[in-house]
């Protein structure tokens, strides 16, 4: 029951808490192409849908069908495997089910009764891709997987993913299963960003432990991209009759990091290649004004004087060709009214930074000085001067 309470307070704070939404949130579904890309460049992909994102901010780089719901395969596992380590201990023994047990296709032959950590558990969902490994950690944090699942539902529209829906923890095939390249993308970027779970996809191989028993596995990564190219680093593969071969990859090079997704993609590690490497070739990290420079005014009403200085509050840094450099475009977005008084530091307002409809990133704008507010005999002396002026 106390697992049970549990689980819903988490399910209801992730439903109603705020979201918070990567950059590029909403990109067109191009075919072959992203928005701030040259044409010239794009790569010819073999999959049926693929996005590659920037991790640092969400950036989307390449779009082709991002958002077609398709069935994700074992890719699924990524976010049992965030839930796992942002909900369990890792260090906990867990005690196999029969139910674990029986689960089928893709396993770390799990039996009943055998005790291994949740540790060992997540190592053999995301290098093994064992189904049973998902249910038993989905048991252990939630009590059974059908509680699990709502968690994970809530989770992912938490992340924005609002075109991915579960009914299971390890992606067998069901037609209410499903997902997509930019959802799986979101997953895969939050994933990396916990040590843990960054740490375990970049595995080649290891062996598993079990306590009882007391003896080993040995397991090799299902992601032969780890293998074939030397910047790879993570994250999973998923494989059905329905889904075809997918892959979510990531890789780092001169301290960047990328994301790749490709579903349905019978060549799926060079697709996914081609990608990253596209991104790696063809864009430059571009910093945009810098925390306190100028950005332009504010217009006040009601106050001692009519508009007022606003500074940015950061740089912005993103992604983008070289030839798309100078279209990218800035707006001023004010968020408060414009009545005085106005106190310095307080933001105003947000500048934007757009290409071809893209946003790249946001700065806060904030007020260079205080203005204060008229007094009655001011506002009164102002009108009639405004009067003798017509």
């Amino acid at each position: 029951m106390f697992k049970k309470y549990i689980l819903s307070c988490v399910v209801c704070l992730c439903l109603i808490c705020g979201q918070i939404v990567p950059v590029g949130a909403t990109p067109g579904n191009q075919q072959g192409g992203g928005q701030n890309g040259t044409k010239a460049f794009q790569p010819t992909l073999t999959a049926d849908a693929a996005v590659l994102i920037d991790s640092n901010n969400g950036q989307i780089l390449f779009d082709k069908q991002a958002h077609k719901r398709r069935p994700p395969a074992s890719t699924t596992k990524i976010m049992t495997t965030i839930l796992a380590l942002e909900f369990g201990n890792l260090a906990d023994v867990v005690t196999v089910s029969d139910h674990a047990a029986k689960v089928g296709e893709s396993t770390i032959h799990l039996d009943p009764g055998e005790k291994l950590t949740l540790g060992s558990l997540i190592e053999g969902a995301l290098i093994k891709s064992g189904n049973d490994a998902c249910v038993a950690i989905a048991e252990q944090i939630a009590g059974s997987e059908e509680a699990f699942v709502q968690l994970m539902n809530a989770k992912a529209r938490v992340l924005g993913a609002y075109d991915t829906n579960f009914v299971n923890t390890n992606g067998l095939p069901n037609k209410q299963h499903y997902s997509t390249a930019y959802d799986l993308a979101l997953m895969a970027r939050h994933g990396t960003h916990l040590a843990k779970f960054a740490e375990v996809t970049r595995i080649k191989e290891t062996a598993i432990e079990f306590i009882q028993p007391h003896t080993t596995l040995p397991i090799r990564n299902t992601n032969k991209l780890l293998w074939m190219y030397e910047f790879a680093d993570g994250v999973k593969t998923g494989t059905t009759n329905a889904a075809g071969k997918c892959l979510v990859a990531s890789a780092t090079k001169n301290g960047r990091q990328l994301i790749a997704v490709v579903l349905n993609s019978p060549a799926r590690f060079q697709d996914a290649m081609k990608l990253l490497e596209y991104g790696f070739n063809n864009f430059q990290t571009v910093t945009r004004g810098a925390k306190g420079e100028p950005a332009g005014n504010f217009a006040v009403t009601n106050g001692t004087q009519p508009r007022v200085p606003v500074v940015l509050g950061s740089s912005v840094k993103f992604l983008a060709n070289p030839k798309d450099k100078a279209s990218v475009e800035r707006t001023l977005v004010w968020t408060r009214g414009n009545a005085a008084p106005i106190k310095a530091g307080e933001v105003l307002g947000y500048a934007e930074y757009s290409l071809h409809g893209q946003v790249l990133g946001q700065a806060s704008l904030a007020a260079a000085n205080s203005v204060a507010q008229l007094s009655l005999w001011q506002r009164l002396n102002l009108i009639r001067q405004q009067e003798l002026a017509e």
